[in-house]
């Protein structure tokens, strides 16, 4: 009777197409006798036909197949349970040195990827990392810089891994290609069943057990160069990202306005300005960056929303030629608007443009690249349907000027936050810019944060609906604008924390419910932080909409 000595556990979620090729390659595998090793698969929520596709596999090959459900969401849980039924399997059939051995639905294993590793099994090894590539049909595919940077963030690794291990061979360690003894397993606690970058929190604790791993080239799978991955996190949202890097970051100081007025054909566009107390720069934002615009037709609209200014920035704004509203009195059966949020979110009830661009009033150092690389990827590729501003921002002291200094609420709070809940996101350079862009259509469909939380909210929400690939970030060089203390930071950050938290949680009732912010050295008061959200403008109603009708 043959001993069992591998069970390989597959987890799967809506692999119709690819799980074919993947069991066809496990059930091929060189120098392993086809009934000295069964494969599980799990699957995990699937709503396509991965399952018959698995069984119509399954029915070809030699090896014993197992297909069974996940009994929780999530790849971590499918491969945990996937793991713990092969550990079951191994210990029942009196071998608990056979391997556990793991793959991804979307891998095609080399025709000695298990041999090699019942090899290394043999000669002590615990625990296996095998090498992973990119299959060639979908890698050709990639821009050259995802390969590029893929390459280089390979390297940075390997020489992690070699610090630590100098008989590594790769860096790998993944879910794609791993191996682990039924004994060692065990004695770990097995897999912690996260919804994302499970294999490497298995790693961990391996090494925090004491298990050495065994990182062998002549382990191989070719995996696929996909950028719609299930998981949250792992190569298809790297590689995701990496595309997007390299499609849809544009140079915005490149657009020339005669280039745009020609692609904008009957396209309209609504340039609005939140703005308070701001005399001192809104006219020279509209003079220099919006009006002249206006004059050739590539801007249709300009519009100023006032927040109760002090000083003179309505007459400087109407002397511009833009057209100046009070915040409250637009939509005022809302109440008095509570940010600068809320100031573009009721400019929508006005503003009638295709496409409409918010930018800052406040801004030291206006450009005409500021307007023309928000417009320029909106005009130029349907695909495109949302576009943030990227810029320097130096801090200005009284005796110098600081590179790279300024946006501390975006590097202290926004982009950690991003990288932690919405990695996807993780490539905007000033994800709390002002300047933005959008299809009209797409900003009516979506809800906004009444204060200091719109931009991060907004992008969330962008993400969500069109997609990566429908967001874009343009360069427009240098800005400059006016510092806050870091008292009142801490409340812009306080309200960017709202916002993104209230996204990341799964319904209302989940989410943070907000008092205020407490300030202890001010006779331990409570600042007022708007941390409410409006609606999406296209549920107010036709009464709310009918000013932007045309």
């Amino acid at each position: 009777m043959t001993v069992l000595r591998a069970v390989i556990v597959v987890p799967a979620r809506d692999e119709a197409q690819r799980i074919d090729r993947c069991l066809r390659a496990l059930g091929a595998q060189r120098g392993v006798a086809a009934d000295a090793y069964e494969i599980v698969v799990v699957l995990d929520r699937c709503t396509d036909g991965t399952r018959a596709a698995a069984q119509a596999a399954a029915a070809g090959i030699a090896p014993a197949v197992r297909i069974v459900d996940s009994p929780a969401a999530g790849v971590g849980s499918a491969r945990r349970h996937g793991m713990d039924l092969a550990c079951a399997r191994l210990t029942d059939a009196g071998n608990p040195d056979g391997l556990i051995a793991s793959t991804d639905a979307d891998t095609t294993p080399a025709e000695d990827w298990l041999a090699e590793q019942l090899a290394l099994a043999a000669h002590g090894a615990e625990a296996i990392g095998g090498a992973i590539v990119l299959a060639d049909d979908e890698a050709d595919g990639l821009a050259p810089a995802t390969i590029a940077r893929r390459d280089a963030r390979a390297g940075a690794r390997l020489d992690a891994v070699l610090a630590r291990d100098p008989a590594a061979e790769h860096h790998f360690f993944s879910g794609a290609s791993m191996a682990v003894t039924a004994r060692t397993y065990g004695s770990v606690g097995g897999l912690e069943p996260l919804a994302a970058l499970e294999d490497e929190a298995f790693e961990a604790r391996l090494e925090r057990a004491g298990v050495p791993i065994t990182r062998s080239a002549a382990v191989r799978v070719a995996t696929a160069a996909r950028t719609d991955g299930r998981a949250a996190r792992g190569l298809a949202r790297d590689l995701e990202l990496g595309e997007w890097l390299a499609r849809r970051r544009y140079d915005g100081r490149r657009y020339r306005p005669d280039e745009l007025r020609a692609r904008k054909g009957e396209t309209t566009v609504s340039v609005v300005l939140p703005a308070r107390d701001c005399e001192e720069t809104v006219g020279r934002v509209l003079a220099t960056a919006v009006v002249p615009f206006a004059e050739i037709g590539l801007v249709d609209q300009v519009i100023v929303v006032d927040g109760a200014s002090r000083d003179a920035t309505v007459e400087r704004a109407a002397r511009a030629g833009a057209d100046v509203h009070a915040e409250d009195d637009l939509l005022p059966a809302f109440g008095p608007a509570r940010g600068k949020g809320d100031a573009m979110w009721r400019a929508l009830s006005v503003a009638y443009g295709d496409i409409v661009v918010f930018m800052d009033a406040d801004t030291d150092d206006p450009d005409p690249a500021h307007l023309l690389g928000l417009l320029g990827p909106l005009l130029g590729d349907l695909g495109v349907h949302f576009v943030k501003a990227a810029f320097e921002r130096p801090f200005r002291t009284r005796d110098a000027v600081l590179a790279h200094e300024g946006g501390r609420v975006t590097e202290l709070m926004a982009r950690p936050l991003l990288n932690l809940h919405f990695p996807a996101l993780a490539g905007f350079s000033q994800p709390l810019a002002g300047e933005t862009a959008a299809r009209r259509d797409l900003l009516r469909s979506l809800p906004f944060a009444a204060g200091y939380g719109v931009e991060v909210g907004l992008l969330i929400d962008a993400l969500r609906r069109v997609g990566l690939d429908g967001l874009a970030e343009a360069h427009v060089g240098t800005r400059q604008n006016r510092h806050q203390s870091l008292r009142a930071l801490s409340a812009m950050a306080f309200a960017v924390l709202v916002a993104v938290e209230r996204r990341v949680a799964r319904d209302a009732a989940e989410a943070p419910v907000a008092h205020g912010l407490v300030q202890p050295w001010d006779g331990d008061s409570v600042r007022d932080v708007p941390v409410e959200e409006r609606p999406p403008m296209r549920e107010v109603g036709r009464s709310a909409g009918a000013a932007a009708a045309r």
